[in-house]
């Protein structure tokens, strides 16, 4: 079995556990870079191919809407909405 096989499968198992899905509280206080880049790196890892193998394979699409959501509420909070779908136009300009 590969590492990232069994990695995927360790955290899957993690997942798993009884009461991981019970919603906490975090009072968290960051700047609005770390804001911006955390919400960019959420972005990039929900668009990641959702194979087999991957951490990403094992994820429910209701658990990566909620972190798509998450993402959105850190950025609307820290008032980078805007700023962020400005810097989101470049990266879709690259593309092209």
């Amino acid at each position: 079995m590969s590492t990232k096989n069994y990695a995927a499968k360790v955290f899957d198992t993690v997942l798993s556990i009884p009461g991981m899905s019970e919603p906490v509280k975090i009072d968290l206080k960051i700047s609005r870079k770390n804001v911006l880049l955390l919400s960019h790196f959420i972005e990039r890892g929900l668009l990641l191919e959702k194979d087999e193998g991957s951490l990403m394979g094992s994820i429910a699409k209701d658990e990566l809407t909620e972190l798509k959501n998450i993402s959105q509420e850190c950025l609307q909070k820290a008032g980078l909405v805007e700023l962020n779908q400005k810097l989101l136009t470049f990266i879709d300009d690259d593309k092209s």
